[in-house]
């Protein structure tokens, strides 16, 4: 539980331009399937051309996703959100107007990498808007986009299709982000939270990012040839991604030693609801995700469905994910990782109950046969998405929310990818085998998927018992905990019922933590020459979260000139609105000054040496240069 008092106002609001934004990189991903046949008897693209145009957009999206996220951490989530946005609809025009192939897969590539950067800057805002309870709401959301876009991306391509023709439909596949990316950048410029630069300018690391692309490619690549028939995967480059992760892991690590700033903080891994989560992220997208690829192959080429078909007999899965993931965002916070657990469970129900009827029922109306597991499991992934990401995301500070979504992303494409080449070889092996047997083969694959679910359903069962036995040695007590961001700050923690106070400094990494005694307290985070800031919490019996964001302090500086040039170790005076005197300068001998610590805001800067002059000054950004300038004489 948290107090709301200080969050923005605009929060709601913004996070629905957040979820459009979202919707459109992940619907992306699946919409596309049931254009293929379209773009082939458009523009005559190969079989290689078409799986490039579904797997290429995954691999480089897959690509991008852990520098954007420290992109947006570090120089600011809106403008890598709108930048990414926009970047999306152009490469979606690209692709709608391509005419040949090699323009298709070119341009799909590069939609993929505007994808990649737009997607952290989604979760890094939910970090930043929402806490406590509020956050796990969001993520619901958050989560009914994720199951809905790939439940709904077949049916609205095949709608597409259907309305337009076989020989121009699918450029509408990619023309339909045009009106909704631009809708979403107006309300985005207006609605999104400024960007504050939270401590020093980053340099890039550039060499981990270079190590950590490489490898995501080399694990990615083989697993995008196995889903094509025209080429043989190699399965040798896994071995080389295994390597340059090592070498990626130590070069993070020597740069942490050494004081500076790693692409990715390993410090989140050893934080352990955030490894679970991750781990079992991977796993349970590489079995959820395949069921896609076998049950639209099975219905349109199994049982002659058309695109629209297709997408209808997929519906009710979209149903189920879209009601139960705004449940799970509500009760997240009170039965943890038991949820997702639960989850889980029914989709392994539902898919193994889908798996059985594909099997064995050969009469008509499979779709309608089929829609009641398919539900089960949609409901069942409701519980599963969101509330692991929230878990997972729960003790991460929101200064390295960008980066922790990143790597939880990169780590759903690769099982992604896992699931959908897994799937695909079954599909296509047991085709085989059995001369075009459509229901053993689909019945097949989405065994394959039911595994790796049942693999996640093993971590989770692994994660629940670890924290039980954590749980077990110490008595549980309620704490008031939280993170600190923008600056180096105190925390005082009053009890309206006993007025006791206690107070801690806030660590390195911006968190704090307080054991309390149930009971209401108000919690305030101080920092010199700054505004308090306060909020009213309400303690029971677990952890209470209170976070904090202080604007970013920002450097004056200038030159001090007169009629003769610069005037050398002249007095410069910043006074506040109210006429006191904030900070005091002295100018060098080439007439330079500087001024640090001033947080952004009206000011009036003195300058005295010849006549004294005054000027406000507005100072904001990272930096504000004024350069005072004497007109009269000594």
């Amino acid at each position: 539980m948290t107090s709301t008092g200080n969050a923005d106002p605009r929060r709601w609001r913004a996070l629905w331009i957040c979820l459009v934004a979202g919707f459109m990189t992940l619907l992306d991903v699946s919409i596309v399937n049931v254009a293929l046949p379209s773009m082939e008897h458009g523009i005559g693209a190969t079989p290689a051309d078409v799986s490039w145009v579904v797997s290429g957009y995954a691999l480089t999206f897959g690509l991008a996703l852990v520098p954007a996220g420290r992109l947006g951490d570090d120089y600011g989530r809106k403008r890598m959100f709108l930048l990414g946005l926009l970047l999306f609809v152009a490469t979606s025009v690209l692709c709608g107007a391509a005419p040949g192939a090699t323009w298709l897969v070119v341009a799909r590539l590069c939609q993929g990498i505007a994808g990649g950067l737009l997607n952290p800057q989604v979760i890094g805002m939910i970090q930043q808007l929402f806490t406590g309870r509020e956050r796990g709401k969001a993520f619901g959301l958050f989560g009914a986009t994720v199951g809905l876009s790939t439940a709904v991306g077949p049916l609205l391509g095949g709608l597409l299709i259907q309305g337009i023709g076989m020989e121009q439909g699918w450029r509408y596949v990619f023309y339909v982000n045009l009106p909704i990316g631009l809708l979403a950048i107006a309300f985005g410029m207006r609605l999104l939270p400024h960007d504050e630069r939270r401590g020093p300018r980053r340099s890039p690391d550039l060499l981990g990012t270079l190590l950590l692309g490489l490898a995501v490619v080399s694990v990615m690549l083989p697993l995008v040839e196995a889903e094509e028939s025209t080429s043989t995967p190699r399965w040798w480059l896994m071995g080389v991604g295994a390597a340059l992760l090592v070498l990626f892991v130590l070069w993070e690590r020597r740069l942490g030693a050494r004081g500076k700033h790693p692409l990715v903080n390993l410090k989140l891994l050893t934080v352990r609801s955030y490894s679970a989560g991750a781990l079992l992220g991977m796993v349970y997208f590489a079995g959820f995700t395949g069921i896609f690829l076998v049950m639209t192959l099975f219905f349109q080429q199994g049982l002659g469905y058309s695109p629209l078909e297709a997408g209808c007999s997929l519906l009710a899965f979209a149903i189920g994910s879209a009601i139960s993931p705004a449940i799970g965002g509500r009760i997240v916070h009170r039965f943890g990782r038991p949820l997702v657990v639960s989850g889980i469970v029914l989709v392994v129900l539902g898919l193994g109950a889908t798996a059985l009827l594909v099997g064995e029922y050969d009469g008509a109306n499979a779709a309608f046969v089929l829609a009641g597991p398919l539900f089960v499991a949609g409901f069942g992934s409701g519980f599963v998405i969101a509330p692991n990401q929230t878990l997972a995301l729960e003790e991460v500070p929101p200064a390295e929310g960008g980066t922790a979504a990143g790597v939880l992303q990169t780590g759903q494409r690769v099982g992604a990818a896992i699931g959908t080449a897994l799937g695909g070889s079954l599909f296509f092996g047991q085709l085989t085998r059995s001369h075009g047997d459509y229901h053993s083969s689909a019945a097949h694959g989405l065994v394959g998927s039911v595994v790796l679910v049942g693999v996640a359903l093993l971590v989770g069962l692994a994660d629940v018992v670890m924290s039980a036995r954590r749980r077990k040695p110490a008595s549980p007590r309620p704490v008031v905990r939280g993170t600190v961001v923008g600056a180096p700050a105190a925390v005082t923690l009053t009890s309206l019922r006993t007025n006791r106070s206690q107070r801690a400094e806030v660590g390195e990494d911006g968190r704090f933590e307080l054991p309390v005694e149930p009971g209401e307290y108000l919690v305030l985070a101080s920092v010199p020459g700054r505004e308090p800031a306060v909020r009213q919490v309400r303690v029971a019996d677990g952890p209470v979260t209170a976070d904090f964001a202080f604007e970013r302090e920002v450097r004056l500086s200038g030159v001090v000139t007169g009629p003769a040039g610069p005037v050398p170790f002249a007095r410069v005076e910043v006074l506040g609105p109210d006429g006191a005197a904030r900070h005091t300068a002295v100018a060098d001998e080439a007439g330079r000054y500087r001024v640090e610590g001033l947080p952004p805001g009206e000011y009036t800067v003195v300058a005295a040496g010849y006549a004294p002059t005054a000027s406000p000054v507005r100072i904001e950004g990272r930096r504000t240069r004024h350069d005072p300038v004497f007109s009269g004489s000594r």
